[in-house]
Parts: structure tokens; C-alpha cells; sequence
């Protein structure tokens, strides 16, 4: 996990921090971190699954 190579969003924008980090440069998972709690927990995704949930998230929009 050291190796990880973290990413905001490019549609963070200023959201005062409210967005997530994302990992997909080793092979076989996706990571994912809160910008706030960087220490914090880490989900763990397989590539098809993230793929799939990005798709989705960007069929669906913004929540809220």
C-alpha cells in the first residue's frame, strides 16, 4: 500500500474538503480515503467493481 499514488477528483472544486482520494495504480485493487482522515480507514475494491461504481455514480449525479 505504500506504493499508493493518491488523486482527488477533478470535480472536488472547493467543497471545503468533503471528497475522497483514490489509489488505482496497483495492480489488482482500487483504494479509496477520506481527504479529511487520510490516516484513517481504507476501502478496498476490485477494478471491475470501481469501474462499475463510477459508472453508475456518473448515470445517477450529485445526491443531496
Amino acid at each position: 500500500m505504500s506504493q499508493a499514488r493518491w488523486r482527488k477528483s477533478t470535480r472536488s472544486g472547493n467543497n471545503g474538503g468533503a471528497c475522497v482520494e483514490v489509489a488505482d495504480n496497483l495492480p489488482g485493487v482500487v483504494l479509496v480515503r477520506d481527504t479529511k482522515d487520510r490516516d484513517g480507514g481504507t476501502l478496498t475494491f476490485a477494478p471491475a467493481a470501481w469501474t462499475e461504481f463510477v459508472s453508475l455514480a456518473k448515470r445517477v449525479g450529485p445526491v443531496g
